[in-house]
């Protein structure tokens, strides 16, 4: 006898099966046994961690993926336009450039040139 844990429309079953060597069986009807559902929590779905907050600064700019800082293209007190590269990202071996989404003034650079970076960090912050 084998015994399995089979999941039929999210009920799981524990079923013992027996295994025929050649043999026909005609009594095999006597032998079946109603399966007793074997009742299961649901699994929990883990949840992203939040990003990190921003600083004391209403603006900022987040990393879209991670990855790891190759260059960064301004300091603090530096102006920018909107479109200008602020922050190179090698991601999946690809250089990703990350660009200013208005015209600012870069209030502070919260990454270094080889840092590891995750979804949601903050790489620089605005004025």
């Amino acid at each position: 006898m084998k015994r399995y844990l089979i999941t039929v429309k999210g009920i799981s079953y524990e079923v013992e099966v027996e295994e025929l060597k050649g043999q026909r069986d005609a009594n095999i009807a006597e032998r079946i046994v109603q399966p007793e559902p074997v009742i299961t929590k649901p699994v929990e779905e883990k949840k992203a961690p939040a990003p990190a907050p921003a600083s004391d600064s209403s603006k900022s700019i987040t990393c879209p993926m991670p990855g790891t800082i190759l260059k960064i293209a301004v300091k603090p007190g530096d102006t920018v336009k909107r479109g200008d590269v602020v922050v190179i990202l090698e991601a999946m071996k690809m250089e990703n450039e990350i660009f200013a989404t208005a015209d600012e003034v870069v209030d502070s650079v919260k990454v270094t040139e080889g840092a590891t970076v995750n979804t949601g960090d903050v790489l620089v912050t605005f004025k």
